[in-house]
């Protein structure tokens, strides 16, 4: 996953509802000045992989980098309870406990994103959480058509995700049209990799979804990034997670997609410095 440092350890972190959560905890390099803890939070459909740059920087940075893979994605498993917003949220502040991970800066993606802001709007125990770094994401709207949901789960869709040149086709709208090849490539990997029902059940677990009254309780600093050329989730609804989020900056990425993790990792990490430097 990086270079750059040694795995500190790998480790399991099981739920209340039996799903086990695989955690990667990453030490920064030998001599560098420690920074805060950060969490990085995939979005669906993706895994731990999608981090590899960032955390490469954050570890050279200092900080200590937790990853892990959100149920049923990668190698974790799904748990007994029906997938939801708050589930995730509850999955996140396990992994936060297991990591013992303190005043964290919190990177949440797209559907990570959504478990960061359940978890944050949950009131969580002092100490735990030290700001929000929000990509591609949003605190309501997300109410996936059937038709999406379906072709999430259809076999078809699996079978044309291990086909290279169709899967990079098929996903080219989640990502900027100057995304180098290889990025997009890296993108449609994880879409393969990751179980069709599991898609179908993610993308479909949002619907009525409306977190935006319990945000405004949430009083730790946070970041706002989002691709001005973002097909999957609307510019505008990210503007209204900033507006609803007491202490949030807004900043559009021009030029760039939903995935910025991929498309912007630069970026990623100088919002992380931001917030851990305050």
């Amino acid at each position: 996953m990086t270079t750059a440092a040694e795995v500190t350890r790998e480790l399991t972190v099981r739920t209340d509802d039996g799903a086990e959560l695989a955690v990667t905890v990453l030490a920064p390099l030998a001599g560098t000045p420690a920074a805060a803890d950060v969490v990085l939070v995939h979005g669906w459909a993706h895994s731990r992989r999608a981090w590899g740059t960032i955390a490469d920087r954050l570890i050279r940075a200092g900080h200590r980098v937790v990853l892990y893979d959100q149920r049923g994605h990668g190698a974790s498993t799904s748990g007994r309870t029906p997938v939801s917003v708050e589930r995730l949220g509850d999955d996140l502040a396990a992994v936060l406990g297991g990591a013992d991970a303190r005043a964290a800066v919190v990177v949440g993606h797209s559907g990570g994103g959504f478990a960061a802001l359940s978890y944050a709007a949950g009131g969580p125990p002092a100490g735990h959480l030290g700001g929000l770094v929000l990509l591609g994401t949003a605190a309501h709207g997300q109410d996936t058509p059937d038709g999406e949901v379906k072709m999430m789960g259809s076999p078809l869709f699996s079978w044309a995700l291990h086909r290279p040149p169709l899967g990079r086709r098929l996903l080219s709208s989640t990502m900027a049209k100057s995304v180098d090849t290889a990025l997009l490539d890296v993108n449609r990997q994880l879409f393969a990799a990751t179980d069709p029902r599991i898609r179908a059940d993610f993308f479909r677990c949002t619907r009525g979804w409306d977190l935006r009254p319990a945000l405004a309780g949430v009083g730790v600093p946070a970041v706002v990034l989002h691709g001005e050329a973002d097909k999957v989730i609307d510019p505008a609804l990210a503007r209204t997670l900033a507006d609803s989020l007491p202490g949030a900056r807004f900043e559009p990425v021009p030029g760039a997609g939903h995935m910025l993790p991929l498309e912007r990792p630069l970026l990623v990490v100088s919002a992380v410095s931001e917030l851990a430097s305050r």
